[in-house]
């Protein structure tokens, strides 16, 4: 029987722009059927996002606190008791923003909703004082949420302690992707290359925010030796960040100006997934990135840091190299895999068979919300 009245959901994140988070959130959000679950989005911006048009005509509502910078850690609770004792009519609060769940999931608890759900996302911190601010402030945070959720066993040690995760208390939800979506389509390949003016090159891709933890710089180190090999080659990067300008500077310092292109954020970035003929990935950590799932879904070649989970692996399309490497070494590994790469399979039940399709996920995550028990998954590290 339809519901009248969907369980509402509330998703915390810290924006809703495109990003690793967001885009995975996002993906279920669109499968679920509305009708018994709907999504709700607490974020720490007054700016609008990407997606904050597509959550509003989906039904969504989006609400917004301050952004967290320790010194204002009064005004941030005080903002956070406001807003749950105004919205106690959740019957979830999902935080994916793990810097600061251990201080609002409480919060809403006390308010009178009913789960709590902290989700690690990422297997580490930001550099500096800020890395060692996220720690402290996230230590207690296992204790504090009804369910603990990861996409991986490294992002779970890394946020609720390897014994936590050994313990069994931390389920592991797949990052799923509409693999529809994102499946090979040699046509869109042909209009996004004319677009790009890259019919007749070999393009290189890469999905990520320009932050640390993607290692831009070490990529474009990668890149520089990949144009001594071949002449044809072109690095398309997708993405936003606190760092592009710095990468840009080095691009020109290198003389790579007309060889890498700087797309910013695609929302439609399965089609540029198609133009790519190699995907490479050399990130300092992750969680569980999402980009590498979808890249394999669209049928490419992966190079990716071995300091990248060994779980994102879905296929044999993963390739992993140490980042203490010579740049070198990563380009000589895409040179030897080049004209193997261009051969594009469709991976959909490849994906699927990995429990990675939204799908099948958005079935047994509407189940947990509405029952409150019984999250999907497994459990990490349990016996």
């Amino acid at each position: 029987m339809t519901r009248t009245n969907p369980v509402r959901v509330l998703n915390v994140l810290g924006t809703t722009n495109l990003g690793g988070a967001e885009s995975r959130v996002m993906e279920l959000y669109r499968a679920l059927d509305r009708n018994r679950v709907q999504f709700d989005f607490l974020v720490h911006t007054d700016q609008e996002g990407q997606y904050s048009g597509e959550i509003r005509r989906l039904g969504g509502r989006i609400y917004h606190v301050p952004r967290f910078r320790v010194y204002n850690i009064l005004a941030y609770r005080r903002a956070l008791c406001r807003f749950f004792g105004e919205h106690s009519e959740f019957a979830a609060v999902h935080g994916h923003m793990t810097s600061t769940a251990s201080i609002y999931l409480p919060i809403a608890k006390r308010a009178g909703v009913p789960v709590t759900i902290a989700h690690a996302r990422s297997a580490g911190v930001d550099q500096g004082i800020k890395g060692l601010a996220t720690r402290v402030i996230r230590y207690p945070l296992k204790y504090r949420a009804d369910y603990c959720f990861t996409c991986s066993a490294e992002a779970g040690e890394a946020v609720y302690g390897r014994q936590w995760v050994a313990g069994g208390h931390v389920w592991t939800i797949p990052n799923a992707i509409d693999a529809q979506r994102f499946a090979y389509d040699a046509a869109v390949r042909g209009e996004v290359r004319a677009e790009l003016g890259l019919a007749d090159h070999f393009v290189v891709g890469h999905v990520g925010r320009f932050g640390f933890m993607k290692n831009h710089g070490y990529l474009i180190d990668i890149f520089a030796e990949l144009c001594r090999m071949r002449d044809d080659a072109v690095l398309v990067l997708i993405g936003k960040g606190e760092l592009e300008e710095e990468i840009r500077a080095k691009v020109q310092r290198l003389g790579l100006a007309d060889r890498v292109r700087f797309l910013g954020n695609c929302l439609d970035v399965e089609r540029y997934y198609q133009a790519f003929d190699y995907f490479v990935f050399p990130s300092v950590f992750e969680g569980l990135p999402g980009s590498v799932v979808e890249a394999q879904a669209s049928g490419l070649c992966c190079l990716v840091s071995d300091q990248v989970t060994k779980e994102v692996a879905l296929t044999d399309l993963v390739t992993y190299r140490s980042i203490t490497e010579p740049a070198a070494n990563w380009a000589g590994e895409i040179m030897r895999n080049a004209k193997a790469a261009l051969g594009r399979e469709d991976m959909r039940a490849a994906i699927a068979a990995r429990h990675f399709d939204v799908r099948e996920q958005a079935s047994k995550m509407e189940a947990f919300y509405i029952s409150g028990k019984n999250p999907p998954g497994s459990v990490t590290g349990g016996v």
